[in-house]
């Protein structure tokens, strides 16, 4: 597909010599011009500046380099008709890389490609007209073909789907397979129906980012040029299989035919194995030094590519390769859980948050980012399986080529490793002489099985029977009869927010405030640190685990759990007579464990709470109309029932993008006077200062609610999740937990938990499981 074969298209009737050397000038001249021009005109932003200059030094750079490896090539009136449609799909590339950050500018963006189609069939036809036809133009409108359909894929993805990417990535996967498979080089015999596929992809893909046919008309006409591409794909792959023996002969690769440049190609491939064996997985380890280490591994596979005989050598390296490439894959898994859960991936539980990762980019930056963000880990994911598989074949092809300086190499490198591992040799802290590699598959292949034995254990222990499910409803909760119970969750506050880090004083400071305040009010509290399951994401988790008295540290688990009938702190407010709410503003959706498992009379969530303004990065309205809606639709009634009612602040919520101001209770409304204040978007750079905003304001907001809202029947039970992600500071999983009430007799009845009085947690404080709470919240209040 798009010109693999000998087709000849764009003409080549050379010019003179000057046209030669103006060419790629003059391609990226005029790419520079139209991208001032869509400055101007339409805004193309900062990314659309550096993908438009990228993609057009890049297009024709390659040109200049055909036109010089070919004296005899030039540029004929077809040529330059292919080159003007490649400055157009550079202004094409520029505007979807804008359309990330700025409005889509559609009309020029379809103007521009529908150009740049219709010149596709111009430059064909006047090469054949003027019988100018020639292999270097076949490659020039091959290759601007392909980049534009890939560019037009990329601005249709986000609203199509990301399979739509399959259609731009189709013709650099088959030039990525010829590399490592040589027949797929072959060239292949004319068949104008690749046209017609081009055409084709081009023309649904222009017609689907228009957005002028409803959604459902882009995406048929999307599924059948990609079906199209794939039968066109199958048909040539086919044909060159079955003609794989009688391919010409093809030349050494252009870096083996220079030395020079076939050494760094060997180095690359050296340094990508090196890096892929000895790579940490926990980011505080990524240094220097960790990569000054000498893997045993990669000395063995040396060995027997040098060794053993030729054939078996390359076998060995397909079969190693992929293993490698697996390693690797695991590895970048395992690094980003440490980023941003603190742990290592799981292979047995963690797929699922693959699906969660996408969401909170979804509901955070939207779909377009949502999209980008799936590619970019497509590409990223199969570039680590890939690329260290290769590396690997070209290693142990060259070490088998030069098997005598191979095995010097080896030997030296050898004795160097085993004098190292003798005398203990460390640079940073680690050991020269590595093993990680073996030692990081062993591991894993533990941690599986040990994950197994653990889930096992964990069934047995939630489908024992609970000790609280037949307690009398008369003594179920008798400590808090008619009261108003608020589990609040904030999201992400945990105890760096209060000890050890640069911002803690100023989060301290609002909590102390908050505590003077409400004491006036006649409150009083007691606080204590609970280990909270997970850690920079998982808010459910922590909930189930919580509520439910048992360590839900995985979706798996919750999963399990929420199959049973285990007593919950909502379930059993229920059964003692309250109401049951639930106000969870960051859910969308159906949630039917709120109802089956957790027994809620009512979830009200983003669909429901009825507010009209903007969202806040992955927090779709602010805690305070969160709270204020809580209170109009549930706590204001009159003769009503007492409220449980759980309560997560999203405010808080990782990336701290956007944080809305605290206003007048009374000017909230419907939530739209949030379109017409001048919010602030955080920048990449000041994270932290971010996170302890977003704090500080679901803080505050809570604190002014009690005040406003509170009376003698209010009892808060005030916690985080969970830590944030590493990108705030590396901590454990603590959060500060704390009881707040306007009865006495409240807090009386948890004096014996040794908590500090008041709402900070002092240092010294008692640190239980979540999962211990519970038990030791119904034995307080249960007589």
């Amino acid at each position: 597909m798009l010109e693999r074969g000998a087709t000849l298209r764009a003409g080549r009737k050379p010019l003179p010599d000057l046209g030669k050397q103006v060419g790629p000038l003059a391609g990226l001249g005029g790419s520079v011009l139209l991208l001032a021009v869509l400055a101007r005109t339409v805004g193309i932003g900062g990314a659309g500046w550096f993908v438009g200059l990228a993609s057009g030094l890049a297009l024709n750079l390659a040109l200049a380099r055909a036109l010089w490896r070919d004296p005899s090539a030039g540029l004929g009136w077809a040529s330059w008709v292919t080159l003007t449609r490649a400055t157009l799909a550079v202004g094409v590339a520029a505007l979807t890389a804008a359309s990330f950050e700025l409005p889509v500018a559609t009309a020029t963006l379809v103007t521009l490609a529908s150009i740049a189609l219709a010149l596709d069939f111009a430059d064909g036809w006047l090469a054949r007209r003027t019988g100018t036809q020639s292999a270097l133009g076949a490659k020039l409108d091959g290759e601007v073909d392909a980049f534009l359909i890939l560019v037009l894929s990329i601005e249709v993805a986000p609203t199509a789907g990301g399979w739509v990417l399959l259609i731009g990535l189709a013709r650099y996967a088959f030039l990525a397979a010829g590399w490592a498979l040589p027949w797929l080089r072959a060239p292949l015999p004319r068949r104008d129906w690749r046209k017609t596929v081009t055409a084709s992809q081009g023309v649904a893909l222009v017609v689907a980012a228009s957005g002028v046919p409803p959604l459902w008309v882009s995406r048929v006409l999307l599924v059948v040029a990609l079906a199209m591409l794939a039968e066109s794909f199958g048909r040539d792959v086919w044909w060159l299989w079955r003609h794989r023996d009688e391919a010409p002969v093809r030349p050494a690769a252009a870096w083996d035919r220079h030395p020079a440049v076939a050494a760094a190609v060997t180095a690359l491939a050296l340094a990508v194995v090196w890096a892929a064996l000895v790579a940490p997985i926990r980011p505080w380890q990524l240094t220097a030094g960790s990569f000054v280490r000498i893997p045993l591994e990669g000395l063995v596979l040396v060995l027997l590519a040098a060794a053993l005989p030729t054939r078996v050598g390359r076998v060995l390296a397909w079969l190693i390769g992929p293993l490698v490439g697996a390693l690797v894959l695991v590895k970048l898994f395992d690094l980003g859980f440490f980023i941003f859960f603190n742990r290592r991936f799981n292979p047995v539980e963690d797929w699922s948050y693959l699906s969660v990762g996408v969401g909170t980019v979804r509901d955070t930056f939207g779909n377009r980012d949502a999209e980008l963000a799936i590619a970019a880990a497509t590409v990223l994911g199969l570039a680590a399986l890939i690329v260290p598989a290769v590396a690997i074949v070209r290693l142990t092809r060259v070490a088998a080529q030069r098997r005598r300086h191979s095995l010097q190499a080896l030997t030296v490198l050898t004795a160097v490793w085993t004098l190292c591992w003798v005398f203990g040799a460390q640079v940073s802290g680690t050991r020269i002489a590595s093993t990680s590699a073996a030692r990081f598959a062993a591991d894993e292949v533990s941690a599986v099985q040990a994950d197994y034995r653990a889930e096992a254990r964990f069934r047995v222990l939630i489908h024992r029977n609970d000790p609280y499910r037949n307690t009398p409803t008369t003594r179920l909760l008798e400590g808090l009869r008619g009261k108003d119970v608020l589990l609040v969750f904030v999201e992400n506050y945990g105890q760096i927010a209060l000890q050890g880090t640069s911002f803690s004083p100023a989060i301290d400071g609002v909590v102390s405030a908050g505590q003077q305040r409400l004491q006036a009010d006649g409150f009083s509290a007691r606080s204590g640190w609970l280990t909270s399951p997970t850690y920079g994401g998982g808010s459910p988790l922590s909930n189930a685990t919580l509520q439910s008295g048992v360590w839900v540290n995985s979706p798996g688990r919750y999963s399990e759990l929420t199959a049973t009938k285990r007593v919950t702190l909502a379930g059993a407010f229920r059964r003692a007579g309250w109401r049951t709410v639930a106000d969870v503003p960051a859910t969308h959706g159906s949630w039917p464990d709120g109802h089956s498992f957790f027994h809620y009379d009512q979830i009200w969530d983003r669909s429901n709470l009825g507010y009209q303004g903007p969202s806040f990065g992955f927090s779709p309205m602010p805690d305070q109309f969160a709270l204020e809606a809580l209170q109009k639709r549930e706590l204001a009634k009159r003769n009503r029932r007492p409220v449980f009612s759980e309560v997560f602040l999203s405010s808080s919520h990782e990336p701290w993008t956007r944080v809305p101001p605290l206003i007048s209770w009374r000017r909230l409304g419907n939530g739209s006077i949030f379109n017409r204040l001048q919010i602030d978007r955080a920048g990449l750079t000041d994270t932290q200062q971010s996170f302890a905003h977003s704090i500080e304001y679901s803080l505050r907001t809570l604190y002014s609610f009690v005040h406003r809202y509170g009376d003698k029947n209010t009892v808060l039970i005030v916690l985080g999740d969970e830590q944030p992600s590493r990108v705030i500071e590396r901590a454990g999983h603590n959060v500060p937990t704390t009881i707040i009430a306007h009865d006495p007799k409240v807090i009386r009845r948890v004096s014996s938990w040794g908590w500090t009085n008041g709402m900070l947690p002092s240092s010294t404080a008692p640190v239980w499981l979540m999962s211990r709470f519970r038990n030791r919240f119904f034995n307080a209040f249960d007589h």
